[in-house]
């Protein structure tokens, strides 16, 4: 029976690698090698440049993994397949992989749909989410703006939605934080 390794998202907040958790820090310094995602095959990573700007050198085993900004479900489907394969087949080796992730790994990340399509093909891959800072929560801290308090509801949606159910939703809650802007500028 195959000892796969283990996978792990390490979230490394939305950019500022002062922000990079404690515990992410300890795993891109141990022995997991490093998977990153890119756009296309000869594209940066940001979330590989946020390591790098921490002073961290990307280690020679570094794979990048092909995660493209399309809407296409056909070529979608494609490159996830290729992708969670590449990381099974990773995995098989026995060494634990570490997938960089930028922002946290929990919040519209492609580390929590890498994860569940690697645990379809292998079962018995065990996952660790490494928790981060979220975008949302470094500006607030960042501009002094309080989120919410007490008893005020707070809402994170992508700004995808569109404007008439961000208005809606403004009549809803009380903060808004809207994630995902970028593509619609």
């Amino acid at each position: 029976m195959t000892r796969y390794g283990k996978l792990i998202g390490a979230s490394l907040g939305p950019g500022d690698p002062e922000l990079i958790t404690r515990r992410a820090w300890a795993v891109l310094h141990g022995d997991a090698r490093w998977l990153y995602p890119v756009k296309k095959a000869a594209d940066s990573s940001y979330a590989l440049s946020i390591v790098t700007r921490a002073g961290l050198a990307v280690p020679a085993d570094a794979e990048a993994l092909v995660f493209p900004m399309t809407r296409d479900p056909a070529l979608l489907a494609r490159a996830w397949s290729a992708a969670a394969a590449r990381t099974v087949e990773l995995l098989a080796e026995g060494r634990d992989l570490v997938f960089l992730v930028e922002g946290d790994a929990s919040t519209f990340a492609t580390f929590g749909h890498l994860a569940r399509v690697v645990r379809e093909l292998a079962l018995q891959v065990e996952v660790e989410t490494i928790a981060g800072v979220s975008s949302f929560a470094a500006a607030a801290a960042a501009s002094g703006v309080t989120l919410a308090e007490e008893d005020e509801t707070f809402a994170i949606v992508p700004a995808a939605y569109g404007v008439a159910v961000i208005n809606r939703l403004l009549d809803e809650f009380d903060t808004l934080a809207l994630l995902k802007v970028k593509p619609l500028i």
